[in-house]
């Protein structure tokens, strides 16, 4: 795409969000507080007829573990004196004044004095924080944490739908906020910008097996930069929060507060391709200056837009970061990769060298396994009982074979179809019995697990693909007939419904193709009835529940012509569409909030944020379906968007990792790392070729 183009693209969608800056009235913040700590005990937006509370309940009500000390406000920092470090905490007020119209909290913690004031801006709120040196010696803080404990978690779909939120968060230094939406995908949302100080980071509190499990986001926790703070000098850091009716409307009042919003043209880029970036700001910036990665480079300035191009000449993390007013800063987060074909060439080098068992003597003889990246050898879970069941044979390691099957109809590569006979082989004999029932173990002594149906079957057809052999349809076939008779039609997971009922009509199979649409309409209408309130699935509600109902809605719509499922798909979508946010990192901008695989896949088997994670790419099936059923292009860019960001767990040597874990910390333990497994990563390559390459 040409650079005129591009940074006409950014261009208006900076003036598209500019111009709603006057369209939508706010509507007031209201809070109550906790007369002893000082905290916030309960938050809300004036007329909002769902009566919800955006934070958590700090009282024990909600979840026995979250108690008084997590009220939002509270927090604490490390005190660094020479080679010593001593964790604090402020959690009891010395004094609370509260007025009609102002509430202040104060602190003490050894010699350091926070100071809290909250008040009104028209319909905002204002909180501001303060610390400050009341010893006789500079300190230096690290490790701020406040809390903002966002009611992001997951009892059931009914409740999400009517009072939880997803809190997506942008750790922007100056321009850092929070854009949390509502779950329903309805406003009012609530906003948080910062308008003074800088948030580099997050962190995630109180997650364990214990806890709520893979139910439960967490505490959420705010880290400001670390400060050094002279005797009597002090530090504010300070942020608005606001009502808004959805993204645009966001970004409007998040530059009206003053904020900087910053956008890519996409976030991944292949090596000798030009970054378009824009830095949009109300006020004139006073000597604004962008370095890539430390190298500072020509900032052209049109209007209230800041522009830069920049060609890309390295694979990796590329860092574009805003210098402006004297000290502030905010960045934008890019990835180079050498090209995307070689990219998943060098993936598929991988599996197939170093993946694939062969060890003739193994029943697991052709399977495609975990991979440990720090032993540099296949993780053989010969002692399932000490570690998560999510490292095993079969299960979501299907997505490297169903990755592969999509690579060969590229390629044509048979050293791929090679192995791709061997892994088949393997699954029929060893993960099912003659009658389809499908394990996750050779064993088949795990449990009966109603997902690893529409996995396998969708292999079978798409192996059908790769050899024209007849049978690979017949056990697709006799696959997805075994799901529905064991786990019924309320399953949400149906398989590439249109795929599958074109082959077997294509090749004779009309009474086999009768009967399964038969199946998938059973459980589309099933789908459409039970509505938004879904069940109950390994976890109670999360994105991969929305997504595949959405998605069977549209596969339906293309099949049948009938316009309800079409009408399903649009109802629904709004949900899908509020896991995600737009933040301007390739981790982070429209892929879906998924916070529990990290610690269920992982080597580390940390809970916390996973982002991206795989199945964050389901989501872009789902808008490539839309686009193509209602002509709008946007969702067409979106979903290429999302898998190309997917793009980053996959690295330059052909390895990979199932999780990268983007807070700071959870649980006080160092995140920000990708995890040593190459586990289930790949069915992100298999979107990305369904996406890209339209197979």
């Amino acid at each position: 795409m040409k650079a005129n183009s591009i940074l006409h693209k950014l261009f208006m969608f900076s003036l598209a969000v500019s111009c709603m800056a006057n369209a939508v009235s706010a509507q007031k913040i209201i809070c109550r507080f906790h007369p002893e700590t000082g905290a916030i005990r309960h938050l809300a937006i004036e007329g909002d007829t769902r009566n919800m509370n955006w934070m958590l309940e700090t009282d024990g009500s909600q979840y026995p573990w979250i108690k008084e000390e997590y009220g939002w406000g509270l927090g604490g920092f490390s005190i660094v004196s020479g080679q010593d470090t001593l964790k604090q905490q402020w959690k009891d007020a010395v004094r609370v004044e509260q007025t009609a119209d102002r509430s202040n909290s104060f602190y003490t913690v050894g010699d350091i004095q926070i100071f809290v004031s909250r008040y009104h801006e028209k319909e905002d709120l204002i909180e501001e924080y303060r610390f400050s040196n009341k010893g006789k010696q500079a300190i230096r803080l690290t490790d701020i944490g406040i809390n903002t404990p966002f009611n992001d978690n997951y009892p059931d779909a009914a409740t999400c739908n009517q009072a939880r939120t997803n809190a997506h968060i942008w750790d922007g230094e100056n321009a850092a906020y929070v854009n949390a939406t509502h779950m329903s995908g309805k406003g009012p949302h609530l906003g948080l910008v910062l308008i003074k100080g800088s948030v580099k980071s997050y962190e995630i509190k109180e997650r364990d097996i214990k806890k709520a499990m893979s139910n439960f986001r967490g505490v959420i926790v705010l880290n400001p930069e670390d400060i050094t703070l002279k005797p009597g000098e002090n530090n504010t850091v300070s942020w608005r929060i606001f009502s808004h009716q959805g993204h645009a409307d966001f970004f409007a009042k998040a530059l009206k507060a003053g904020s900087i919003i910053a956008k890519s043209e996409k976030y991944v880029y292949q090596k000798g391709e030009t970054a378009q970036i824009v830095f949009e700001s109300r006020k004139s910036l006073k000597n604004p200056r962008v370095s890539v990665n430390g190298k500072t480079i020509p900032v052209t300035k049109t209007g209230n837009l800041y522009t830069v191009s920049a060609p890309i000449t390295q694979t990796g993390d590329i860092r574009f970061e805003l210098a402006y007013n004297g000290g502030e800063k905010t960045h934008v987060s890019c990835l180079g990769i050498s090209s995307e074909d070689e990219l998943l060439k060098k993936r598929v080098d991988f599996i197939l060298a170093n993946q694939q068992l062969k060890d003739v003597n193994d029943k697991r003889y052709g399977a495609y396994m975990v991979y440990d990246n720090e032993e540099n050898k296949i993780f053989m879970n010969d002692k399932p009982s000490v570690s998560p069941a999510d490292r095993d044979e079969g299960a979501e390691r299907l997505g490297m074979g169903l990755f592969l099957t999509l690579y060969y109809q590229k390629t044509k590569d048979e050293k791929v179809k090679e192995s791709l006979l061997k892994y088949a082989s393997f699954v029929r004999n060893h993960l099912q019995d003659k009658d389809y029932n499908t394990w996750s173990t050779v064993d088949h002594q795990t449990r009966n697990r109603a997902y690893n149906y529409p996995w396998v079957a969708d292999f079978y057809f798409r192996m059908f693909q790769v050899t024209g052999d007849r049978q690979f349809l017949l056990d697709g076939y006799g696959t997805f007939k075994s799901m529905y008779k064991q786990f019924g039609h309320a399953f949400y997971a149906s398989g590439d419904i249109s795929l599958i009922i074109s082959l077997l009509r294509e090749n004779q199979m009309e009474a086999e193709a009768a009967s399964l649409l038969a199946d998938f309409k059973e459980a589309g209408d099933s789908f459409l009835k039970i509505g938004v309130n879904y069940p109950p699935h390994e976890v109670n509600y999360e994105h991969g529940i929305v997504c595949p109902a959405v998605g069977t809605f549209l596969r339906l719509y293309f099949v049948t012509g009938e316009k309800k499922y079409l009408d399903g798909a649009t109802l629904q979508l709004p949900l899908l569409e509020a896991f995600s946010g737009y933040q301007p990192s390739y981790h982070l901008n429209d892929i879906a909030i998924r916070h529990w695989d990290g610690y269920w896949f992982g080597k580390r088997e940390i809970w916390g944020d996973v982002m991206p994670h795989h199945w964050s790419a389901g989501t872009a099936i789902d808008y490539k379906l839309y686009a193509r059923a209602t002509g709008d292009s946007s969702y067409q860019q979106r979903a290429e968007n999302i898998v190309c960001n997917n793009l980053c767990n996959f690295f330059e040597n052909g390895r990979a990792s199932c999780a990268y874990l983007y807070p700071y910390k959870v649980n006080g333990v160092k995140a920000q790392f990708y995890d040593p497994y190459a586990n289930d990563q790949d069915w992100a390559l298999a979107t990305y070729l369904q996406i890209v390459n339209d197979y």
